[in-house]
C-alpha cells in the first residue's frame, strides 16, 4: 500500500508541474543525483520506493513535502495545495486510503504475536517506523528484459488484453519443442536424481561437456575444469562474485546481454562498455576496447554469437581481442550460449581455442540449442593457463560448493543432448523455421520507412535502428511503452542492453511467420504516424 500511495502522489505531483519521467532523469543528472530511467519508471508504477536521498531529491524537484510524498503524513498536503480550513482530509489531487484498523487480539492472530506475556514492541508515539531499503549494491543493477515495460504488459494482460511478447528468447511459447529423446531419457533417470550431485555436477554430464569442449579446441581442459549451473546466468553471477573487488573493471560489449553488466556491478566491480560497430556488422571496435583498458581492468567479456545483435565474430576479430588481452594480461570470459545456432554455412570459433597461454572461462548450455530454457542447463569451462588463476579457481570452487549443486534431473540429459542427431540443425538451414523467420524479419524491417537493421548471422534476435529525427524519439523506454499501448506488442528497448542512444530495440523472431507478419504490419502502421 505504501508503494502505491507514493506512486500515486508522485504521478500527481509530476502532473501538476507538467513533468515527464525523462524530465526528472535530466534534472537528476544536472544535480549529480544517480537516477536512471528504469528507476523512475519503477517508482511511478509503484514497484518500489526510493532511498531517503532520492526521496529528498524528488520532493525538492517537485516542490512537495517529503513526508507527504513518501506517504508518511496522511494529513500533509503538497506545497501549493493547502488543506481546506477546518478539514483534516488531504487535497483531492492526493486521495488517501482509509486508515487501517488498530491491531486487536482476534483469535485469527498468531498467539506469539498477541501474547500479553511477550508483546511485540511498538515505537513510541511520534517515532517513525524503521524503513528497510534495498542494498546500495543494486543501485546500478538493471535488467530491462524483464523490467518496467514488462510490468506494464503484465498489468495489461491481467486486465484481459492479449500481448505479443517479442521481448525474451523463450522458445517454448512459440512451438519449439524439446527433442523426444531428451524428455524420455530424463524420465528414465528421475529416480536416480533425487539427491544432490557433486557440486560441479554429475560425472556423465561433465564428461560430455569436456568432450564437447575438446571438439571446440579449447586447450588444457580436464574433467575438473567443468562446472554445471542452473543456466549460464547463475554461473555468470558466480564467476564475477569470485573475481571482483570494489573498483575492479571489466570490459563488456555495448550492446550487451545486460546480466553481464548487472553481475559485475553487483559484485562491486565497474562495467566499462566497449562499442560494437553497427557499420561493421556489429563487430567489436578494437580501438575503443584498447582505449578503455586501465590498470584496474581485469577481464574482457565476449558475447559470441551476440545477443542482442545476432552478430557472429570471425576468427580474425577474435584473434585481435586475444592479442589485446595478452598484451595487457587480462582474463577472457566468453558467452557462447548460441554457438549451435549459426546460419549461412558459417562456423563458430571459440575464442579460448586461440588463447592457450591465457586464462579463459567459456559459457554455454542447452537452453537455446535444445529449446529447454526452463530446464536451466548451463555450464562453464576453465581453459588455458590455469596456473595464473589458482586463487581465483579456489574462489569459484568455494561458491560452487556453497550453492550445493545445480539441477540434477537437468544434468542427467546433458550426455543425451550433446550426442547423436542435433535437431537444432534442422531449424537453421533454408526451409528451417529459424532461418526463414530470420529472412522474413530482416527484409520486412528494412522495408519500413525510418527503420534499418543489420542481418543477424546467429541466435534468434535482431536489433533494428530507428531514425530518431523522423520519429522525434528521445526516450526509447517511452517508445516501447507507446508501442505496447497502441499495438499490444512487447519489445525490449536498446537501453536495456546498455546501448547509450534511444535509437534501437530488440525483436525476438521466434514466432512463426504468420505471427511475425501480423506483428510487423502493426509496427509498420504504428510508425506511419508515431511522433514522440
Amino acid at each position: 500500500m505504501a508503494n502505491e500511495l507514493f506512486a500515486q502522489r508522485l504521478r500527481d505531483a509530476m502532473g501538476r508541474k507538467g513533468l515527464k519521467q525523462v524530465d526528472i532523469v535530466n534534472a537528476a543528472a544536472t544535480r549529480g543525483v544517480h537516477l536512471g530511467k528504469s528507476h523512475i519508471s519503477q517508482y511511478v508504477s509503484g514497484k518500489t520506493t526510493p532511498r531517503p536521498d532520492i526521496m529528498g531529491f524528488l520532493a525538492q524537484e517537485l516542490q512537495v513535502d517529503e513526508q507527504w510524498l513518501a506517504g508518511e503524513e496522511a494529513n500533509a498536503a503538497p506545497s501549493g495545495s493547502p488543506v481546506p480550513s477546518g478539514s483534516s482530509a488531504p487535497s483531492e489531487s492526493a486521495p488517501e486510503p482509509a486508515a487501517e484498523p488498530a491491531p486487536t487480539s482476534s483469535p485469527s492472530v498468531s498467539p506469539r504475536v498477541s501474547s500479553p506475556v511477550n508483546p511485540d514492541p511498538a515505537p513510541s508515539k511520534g517515532t517513525p517506523m524503521r524503513r528497510f531499503g534495498k542494498s546500495h549494491k543494486l543501485d546500478d543493477v538493471l535488467y530491462d528484459v524483464r523490467g518496467p515495460v514488462v510490468d506494464e504488459a503484465t498489468r495489461m494482460e491481467q486486465s484481459g488484453m492479449h500481448i505479443l511478447k517479442l521481448n525474451i528468447g523463450n522458445p517454448a511459447p512459440f512451438g519449439f519443442r524439446t527433442p523426444d529423446e531428451v524428455i524420455y531419457d530424463m524420465a528414465q533417470q528421475l529416480t536416480e536424481c533425487e539427491g544432490y550431485s557433486a557440486s560441479k555436477g554429475l560425472f556423465s554430464a561433465r564428461k560430455a561437456i569436456m568432450q564437447y569442449a575438446q571438439l571446440k579446441n579449447l586447450p588444457n581442459v580436464g574433467i575438473e575444469d567443468i562446472y554445471t549451473g542452473n543456466g549460464v546466468s547463475e554461473l555468470i553471477n558466480l564467476s564475477m562474485s569470485a573475481l571482483l573487488d570494489n573498483g575492479d573493471e571489466v570490459l563488456i560489449p555495448s550492446p550487451d546481454y545486460p546480466l553481464w553488466t548487472a553481475c559485475v556491478n553487483l559484485a562491486g566491480g565497474t562495467a566499462v562498455h566497449y562499442l560494437c560497430d553497427e557499420q561493421s556488422e556489429w563487430y567489436p571496435d578494437i580501438d575503443d576496447m584498447r582505449a578503455k583498458i586501465t590498470d584496474r581492468t581485469k577481464a574482457i567479456v565476449v558475447i559470441n554469437p551476440n545477443n542482442p545483435t545476432g552478430a557472429l565474430y570471425p576468427k580474425e576479430v577474435l584473434q585481435q581481442i586475444v592479442d589485446l588481452a595478452r598484451e595487457h594480461q587480462l582474463m577472457i570470459f566468453s558467452d557462447e550460449i548460441y554457438d549451435r545456432l549459426v546460419m549461412d554455412g558459417l562456423k563458430h570459433f571459440s575464442i579460448a581455442s586461440l588463447a592457450p597461454d591465457l586464462f579463459c572461462v567459456t559459457f554455454s548450455g542447452l537452453s537455446k540449442s535444445h529449446m529447454i530454457a526452463g530446464y536451466r542447463v548451463g555450464w562453464m569451462v576453465l581453459s588455458g593457463n590455469k596456473n595464473i588463476a589458482k586463487d581465483y579457481i579456489e574462489g569459484i570452487n568455494m561458491l560452487t560448493n556453497m550453492r550445493i549443486c545445480s539441477n540434477v534431473p537437468a544434468q542427467s540429459i546433458v550426455q543425451t543432448a550433446l550426442g547423436g542427431h542435433q535437431s537444432v540443425n534442422d531449424y537453421i538451414v533454408p526451409g528451417g523455421r529459424i532461418y526463414e523467420q530470420r529472412e522474413y524479419i530482416y527484409n520486412v524491417l528494412n522495408a519500413i520507412p525510418g527503420v534499418t537493421a543489420v542481418k543477424p548471422k546467429a541466435a534468434f534476435y535482431i536489433f533494428p535502428k530507428l531514425d530518431v529525427k523522423k520519429f522525434n524519439i528521445k526516450d526509447d523506454e517511452q517508445f516501447a511503452l507507446d508501442l505496447l499501448h497502441d499495438e499490444r506488442i512487447l519489445i525490449t528497448r536498446g537501453g536495456g542492453f546498455n546501448w547509450q542512444h534511444p535509437d534501437h530495440f530488440r525483436i525476438v523472431y521466434l514466432p512463426r511467420i504468420e505471427v511475425l507478419k501480423d506483428a510487423t504490419a502493426k509496427l509498420t502502421d504504428f510508425l506511419s504516424y508515431y511522433q514522440q
